[in-house]
């Protein structure tokens, strides 16, 4: 079991994100998980990601707050405790249209390379 305490975890910066803050909670570490990694980012007001895609899927956690999600034009807001996945490839971008933080868990498999 690896066990990492929150004020251990390191920041990182995603590509095409703005306003945002990213943690990496677990990953890319001896002993960690071997198939994906987890992130907490707190997005300020205005902040998001994209319009991009992955070739791999990822699945969004809302904790707090709120986040827009819009994939092939259509707009879903996810909640605290809302959670959605997005398809390999599938092109999306997300938003924080309110004037609150928004915290979310993101996970992630590692890319193809990096796998342990």
């Amino acid at each position: 079991m690896l066990v990492k305490r929150f004020q251990d975890a390191k920041p990182y910066e995603a590509p095409n994100h703005r306003g945002v803050v990213g943690l990496r909670l677990q990953g890319f570490e001896d002993g960690g998980p071997a198939n994906q990694w987890m992130g907490y980012s707190q997005f300020l007001p205005g902040g998001g990601a994209g319009p991009d895609s992955t070739p791999f899927e990822k699945v969004y956690l809302v904790l707090e707050g709120q986040m827009t999600v819009i994939v092939g034009g259509q707009e879903t807001v996810l909640r605290a405790l809302d959670s959605c996945t997005i398809a390999p490839g599938e092109v999306r971008e997300i938003v924080n249209r309110t004037n609150d933080v928004c915290k979310m868990v993101v996970v992630v498999p590692y890319p193809a390379k990096v796998s342990q």
